[in-house]
Parts: C-alpha cells; sequence; structure tokens
C-alpha cells in the first residue's frame, strides 16, 4: 500500500531552466551559451547544492576563471532565483494527493539561498509534511545517503512510497533502496498514477 509521494523540485514542481532564464538578460545566444557553461556548468554548482560553498564564493570563483564575462556573470546570478516558477498542474496534483491522505515530502538538489527564497515565495510548500534539501544534508542525489536520510528523519518505508524525479540517476538512486519510481517528463505522468497501484487514485 502506498502512504508517501516524494517530489524532487527542481523541473517537477518548479520550473527551472537556465538557458531561457539568461535570454531574459541577454540578447546574444553564442554569449547565452558561454555564460551558462561558465555558471551552471562549473564546478562550484554541485557545491553549492552540496552545502559546502557559499553563492558568494562560487560567483567569486566563477568570475576569477572567466575569461571577459564577469559583468554578465554578475548579471545572471543577480536575482536568478526568479527562474524558479511553479509547475501550476504538478502542483495542483500534490494537492490533491494531500488532500487524499498521503503523506507529502520533498527529496531535492538545492542550494541555500534558492531554498530559502522559494519557500518564502511559494505556498505549496505548507503542503508538504517534511523534506530533505542537499544543502542542508552535505550529501547529493544520487548518492545512497541523502535517500536514506529522508527515509531514517520520516521513518519511511520505501516500498510504500513513490519518488517521483526528472532525473534517471536519481530514479535509479531511488529504486536501488526499493522505492517505487516515476520518471517524470510532464504533468501527465502524475495524472496516471492509478496505472501504477490501486492504492493513490488522483
Amino acid at each position: 500500500m502506498i502512504n508517501n509521494i516524494i517530489f524532487d523540485l527542481g523541473n517537477v514542481l518548479l520550473d527551472f531552466k537556465p538557458i531561457e532564464y539568461l535570454r531574459t538578460k541577454f540578447d546574444d545566444e553564442e554569449k547565452i551559451q558561454e555564460i551558462f557553461e561558465e555558471i551552471f556548468l562549473s564546478e562550484e554548482w554541485p557545491m553549492l547544492d552540496r552545502g559546502v560553498i557559499t553563492e558568494e564564493e562560487a560567483i567569486n570563483r566563477i568570475c576569477c576563471r572567466s575569461n571577459g564575462n564577469v559583468e554578465l556573470i554578475k548579471l545572471a546570478m543577480c536575482n536568478w532565483y526568479e527562474m524558479f516558477t511553479p509547475i501550476e498542474d504538478t502542483v495542483e496534483v500534490l494537492k490533491r494527493l494531500k488532500d487524499k491522505g498521503y503523506k507529502i515530502y520533498y527529496l531535492s538538489n538545492f542550494h541555500m539561498q534558492s531554498f530559502e527564497n522559494v519557500t518564502q515565495r511559494y505556498e505549496f510548500f505548507k503542503y508538504f509534511d517534511g523534506g530533505v534539501a542537499s544543502y542542508e544534508e552535505k550529501a547529493l542525489k544520487p548518492e545512497e545517503d541523502i535517500y536514506k536520510r529522508l527515509v531514517e528523519r520520516y521513518k519511511i518505508h520505501p516500498e510504500e512510497s513513490i519518488f517521483i524525479d526528472d532525473i534517471a540517476v536519481n530514479i535509479e538512486g531511488a529504486k536501488k533502496l526499493g522505492f517505487e519510481t516515476i520518471h517524470f517528463k510532464s504533468t501527465a505522468d502524475l495524472k496516471n498514477l492509478q496505472s501504477l497501484s490501486d492504492d493513490y487514485p488522483i
């Protein structure tokens, strides 16, 4: 019997599309790609998710390494959290699952400052019964430890739980511990939850 639904945040409940965001800042597609690679593909980006570096430190390191894009990097990182906007259809599914009595949790790789920003801005976070954010744990999906912390903290039985994520390796990490999983590509994947089990029609 399914009792728990566990959501990733980025690109499941919150849109996270850096290229589209950078297009709101800059017109030059070549420059947009450069900035994307320098920031979002940097070694500092997962360090922020892991909570072992501050955002200020990350920006300084990225700027020191950049060849001519320092001011553009600073501009891109100014209020970058604005790119996180709710995926409303998924939020509605979350609310319906909560109303049906399921325990709702999040398990997400997330930076400290961006997490504080979105939890203050969006009221759907009130529907969660708890969750684990990577920066707090100094661990990242798909590392086994971060899933185990969710399990241990909330006394969750993986076989009674569905984990939803948009990244395949994170899904595989959850499967290894016995979770039911949904590899999220669109909200339609969630609207068809009943196809996996009669325990949780929505």
